[in-house]
């Protein structure tokens, strides 16, 4: 379930025991191989020895649904029905409303993400893990969940120890986080994971639009390949940092791929089995009518061990040179408390602040990558570089200006001289100051801020792209247009603000009131036009020009922002008319 912090879930050895007798028996029981997809199954698909969670756990590590995907094929015989209980074809079977979520995002990081090959048959599997698919499908029209999906609240017994980061807003506890919703975030990523999946205007984790577009996102950072088994296992590790939930998700997202269908929203079934062998709260309200799917029983308990016969006395040791060992008196008079053993603290235990690595001025223009990056080091009290660290980089403040890959988060580990590199920045559109916040993660030291600034996009030339004449008669329309192209360091400059305006002289910028003009959307004469703006090409192409009744060399400025101006001549001038030819004189 979902979280940016905490310690892994510590699950109970009974747990784990069954789980991998189940894996086993499933391995067993399904033939290897390659599926459908051309794709290694699952089921032989070792993960990589490497895969490690990048920053802890979108879950806070929280339980999960440890329920194997049925034997049978994911798509029923039509002449197959529900086999008692409920089990049986709706088994295998995605709520209507969050297939369609899945499938959504699944477009959507097509698009915005093409690199990370995410399919939503991997939404799937960790929405089916997390929550039973919203507990069922029991969502409204809008894919909100009817009820709260909740995590236990990650009070450090028996779970990860968390405390409240949003004022209960999204779990309704101010003391401790719990994860939220069908994707089982909890607030402290969702701050910054959050997604807008329905286009209603707002984040909501109990959404599933928008807790499977935020998942995805989530699952994609980092530049992740999500089409190559190391990178894969890296992002289902950073979801729940635990070697059994990556197992499972593989489990049901090689299922899905298989084939799966459809089936009407609340008629899914609900998973019976948990990580934490049923104790702590449960993920989610009681659901009136809600039981124990078919074939799902209560986990026997470890049995107790067998009274045994005492241990037979053993004989003293002997001396390597003979005779009796004489047992030492003790060296701690008794009833002293013994020193328990010190845990050696970590790296991240010895930071104490952190510094600039020497990081320049950042400055970019609206639209581009910023050409440096943020380097931050982290220090020990007194300045000791501390290496292993990982520091968080977050954007914050109103801004469309991201890291490269569009995430407004970035996590870091500190290299052997201690110092973090964030990820290129990608200017938005918005100009301004955008602060970076560095903090060290799971270590409460003053963060360290950085100013960055975007400036309005610019062009330093401008230059006619023809050279015809731009002749006019008195009262009629100027036969070409005038067109442009902005450039910036001999590049198009596109994007970029400019104003045309006819003016008195050369000397006088000022507008003028007669000569050549240009009309509005009404029809009216105007003789200055603002936010004008060139195309991806560097390119602007001004509106038709007419004339009035005056004649003459008139002029045309256009400039944009940067500086870039330039000064086209318009003459208006009556059509010069022939004189007649002389007529013959008559013969004699």
């Amino acid at each position: 379930m979902a979280a940016q912090f905490g310690r892994r879930l510590r699950k109970g050895a009974a747990t784990t025991a069954v789980a991998a007798v189940a894996v086993a028996a499933l391995s067993a029981s399904q033939a290897p191989g390659v599926n459908d997809h051309g794709r290694q199954a699952a089921a032989d698909a070792t993960p990589s020895p490497e895969a490690s969670a990048s920053d802890g756990s979108a879950t806070g590590n929280s339980p999960y649904y440890t329920d194997l995907p049925p034997l049978k094929s994911p798509n029923p015989s039509p002449s197959t029905g529900p086999a008692p209980g409920g089990a049986g074809a709706t088994e295998a079977g995605i709520p209507a409303t969050v297939l369609d979520a899945y499938k959504k995002a699944e477009a959507t990081l097509r698009e915005a993400k093409p690199g990370c090959n995410l399919p939503w048959q991997l939404l799937a599997a960790i929405g089916r893990v997390e929550s039973g698919q919203a507990r069922g499908g029991r969502v409204d029209a809008d894919g909100t969940t009817i009820k709260k999906i909740l995590g236990p609240q990650l009070d450090g017994n028996g779970f990860a120890l968390i405390k409240d980061t949003d004022d209960g807003a999204y779990d309704g506890n101010s003391s401790y986080d719990q994860a939220v919703g069908p994707m089982q975030f909890i607030p402290s990523t969702w701050a910054w994971a959050g997604r807008d999946g329905n286009g209603d205007g707002k984040k909501d984790p109990n959404n599933i639009y928008d807790a499977a577009l935020a998942a995805g996102h989530y699952l994609c950072r980092n530049n992740w390949d999500l089409s190559q088994q190391s990178e894969l296992d890296r992002a289902i590790l950073s979801y729940n940092n635990s070697r059994d939930y990556l197992n499972l998700v593989m489990r049901w997202l090689d299922y899905y791929r298989k084939g799966t269908h459809e089936v009407p929203d609340g008629a899914g079934t609900l998973p019976g089995n948990r990580s934490d062998d049923g104790s702590g709260a449960s993920p989610t309200p009681t659901v009136p009518g809600a039981t124990t799917p078919a074939g799902s029983t209560p986990r026997p308990g470890p049995k107790p061990d067998k009274p045994g016969k005492p241990d037979k006395p053993g004989k003293p040791d002997k001396p390597a040179g003979g005779g009796t060992t004489t047992p030492k008196p003790p060296t701690t008079p008794p009833g002293t408390p013994s020193t328990p053993p010190t845990t050696p603290p970590t790296p991240t235990d010895t930071v104490d602040h952190l510094e600039d690595a020497g990081t320049a001025k950042l400055t970019a223009m609206a639209g581009d990558a910023f050409g440096r990056r943020i380097s931050t080091r982290a220090e020990t009290e007194v300045g000791k570089a501390v290496a292993k660290v990982r520091v968080r980089f977050t954007i914050v403040g109103d801004t469309d200006t991201t890291f490269t890959g569009g995430e407004d988060v970035a996590t870091v580990s500190t290299n052997s001289s201690g110092v973090a590199v964030a990820p290129a920045l990608q200017a938005g559109e918005k100009t301004g100051t955008v602060t970076v916040r560095a903090t060290v993660v799971g270590r409460a030291v003053p963060g360290l801020d950085y100013k960055a600034t975007v400036t309005e996009r610019a062009a330093d030339a401008l230059a006619r792209t023809g050279d015809a004449a731009l002749t006019c008669a008195p009262g009629g329309t100027f036969a070409n247009q005038v067109e442009v192209k902005a450039t910036y360091k001999g590049a198009a400059a596109d994007g970029v603000a400019a104003t045309a305006t006819l003016i008195k002289s050369a000397d006088d910028p000022a507008v003028t009131d007669k000569g050549p003009y240009f009309k509005d959307a009404d029809g009216k004469t105007v003789r200055t036009l603002t936010g004008l703006k060139t195309d991806a090409k560097g390119l602007l192409k001004l509106p038709k020009l007419y004339a009035d009744d005056t004649t003459g060399t008139f002029l045309l400025r256009v400039t944009t922002a940067g500086g870039a101006t330039l000064t086209v001549e318009l003459t208006v001038a009556a059509a010069e008319t022939s004189s007649p030819a002389p007529s013959a004189s008559p013969s004699a």
